[in-house]
């Protein structure tokens, strides 16, 4: 048996789960939001009491990996309705910087136009200064993409480490030319 899928997902208070199994789709409702998700028809969602349960119906290898993959896709849903998910997101180097004008993140990142980048309905940036913002959202798998679509704006670079990183992100440098040495 999977470690993870039969962990049980405890409900907290305030929120709702329902299981649609017709559709296989789960709607977890929260504080924060709604989210609704479909799962594979193989596996099986029941909520008993305060918790939701996720069993396979046999040992092969696809039932298997499914396992763990639902429950961990509906346990997100749940602490995304209650907590929220957050990217903490970085820019290094001289003349780069961001700013919020309204809705928008406005990013000045070394070419010769200024970056716009939009709050969408799932996900808000959180400006904190010049070099530093988050996106912020409900949904993990948004808020991971909207992220990762914002660095690549601009990755940091391996000679000097200019550039959009995750916070914490360490960057591999590279010696150039100078470094090489002689033969």
């Amino acid at each position: 048996m999977s470690r993870i899928g039969r962990k049980p997902i405890v409900i907290p208070a305030g929120v709702t789960v329902t299981v649609d199994e017709a559709a296989h789709s789960v709607t977890v409702k929260g504080p924060k939001g709604s989210l609704n998700s479909n799962y594979h028809p193989l596996m099986t969602v029941k909520v008993e009491g305060n918790e939701v349960l996720v069993t396979r119906p046999n040992d092969e290898p696809k039932a298997r990996s499914l396992h763990g993959l639902t429950r961990s896709n509906i346990a997100n849903m749940v602490n995304g309705v209650v907590h929220g998910y957050e990217k903490k997101l970085e820019i290094v180097g001289v003349g780069l910087r961001c700013q919020k004008q309204g809705s928008n993140l406005v990013m000045n990142l070394g070419f010769s136009h200024q970056v716009n980048i939009p709050d969408t309905e799932d996900c808000t940036i959180v400006w904190q200064d010049p070099n530093h913002f988050t996106v912020t959202g409900i949904d993990k798998q948004k808020v991971g993409q909207y992220a990762a679509e914002i660095r690549a704006k601009k990755p940091p670079e391996p000679y000097k480490g200019k550039g959009i990183r995750y916070e914490g992100e360490v960057v591999k440098h590279k010696e150039g030319k100078a470094g090489k040495g002689k033969k």
